[in-house]
């Protein structure tokens, strides 16, 4: 049985995001298409026989009963197995590109296998829908059209583009924006076809500029080469081109004061890939 694994857990992209209605529950109705990139976090598993679950990411700062990481490895712990984990941090906190679901789903995915727990993708995205929203995307490792809450999962095949994103300094709470009485919730569903033709947006994209002028300042910088979008609640900001070689063209050009990230959209994570 192996005892080391090192993953990427990949960052993701929302294409669009339109919020169709709201429950009684309070959770919102939505449709998105999450994006899988070639890019994200990197995660190293290693297992004993300790019964420790450690978990080691310097300049981390979050308690352990809300550390995603470490309640993902507690859903799977039995007995005496115990893992060291070491995650090297690149995915901005808190920027809509899903890297606490990200980490988390990785850690499903990695402790199923170095335990031997075979426990299927299955009943991997259950377990991981008790994590978060986003996690069973992740598990499910496959860029995917979202509705519900965003746990209903049709796999879709993009055609390959590379994004440029932005991350602005500053925090968007995503429980302030779903609960702004200025959110829109009445978009109309869509079927898959209607994105590819274009007939789509993401319904927080407004909102977010306007109480956060850092995320105005950075869809203003990319709208310079195209159709710049919000992920998910922000506060990160992309644009979308057709090649490698127009986007790092695009990054060249950003004002001095900004980084841009390049990344490629990739149909199935890396870290699937390598498991398989």
């Amino acid at each position: 049985m192996p005892r080391d694994l090192s993953l990427l857990s990949p960052a993701k992209l929302n294409l669009f995001l339109h919020i169709t209605g709201r429950r009684p529950d309070g959770y919102h109705e939505l449709q998105t298409l999450f994006q899988l990139l070639d890019w994200g976090d990197r995660m190293h598993f290693t297992t004993d026989d300790s019964g420790e679950i450690r978990l080691h990411c310097p300049g981390l700062d979050i308690p352990p009963e809300d550390n995603l990481i470490l309640r993902a490895a507690h859903l799977l712990q039995r007995d005496s197995r115990g893992v060291e984990i070491r995650l090297e941090k690149h995915i901005p906190t808190g920027g809509g590109l899903g890297g606490g679901s990200s980490n988390a789903a990785t850690t499903l995915l990695a402790l199923d296998q170095l335990w031997a727990l075979n426990l299927g993708q299955e009943k991997l995205q259950q377990l991981g829908s008790s994590l978060g929203a986003d996690v069973p995307v992740f598990v499910g490792a496959r860029t995917a059209w979202a509705e519900g809450i965003g746990e209903i999962l049709t796999p879709v095949p993009l055609p390959e583009r590379w994004y440029l994103i932005l991350t602005p300094q500053c925090h968007v709470s995503t429980g302030e924006i779903f609960s702004h009485r200025e959110l829109t919730r009445n978009s109309s569903p869509i079927k898959i076809a209607a994105f590819f033709e274009g007939h789509s947006r993401n319904d927080c994209q407004e909102l977010v500029r306007r109480l956060h002028p850092e995320v105005d300042k950075a869809l203003k910088i990319l709208e310079k080469f195209g159709e710049a979008r919000l992920t998910g609640t922000g506060a990160c900001v992309f644009t979308a081109f057709d090649n490698e070689a127009q986007a790092r063209a695009a990054e060249c050009e950003l004002p001095p004061e900004w980084t841009g990230i390049v990344a490629r959209g990739v149909n199935e994570s890396p870290a699937a890939q390598y498991l398989s």
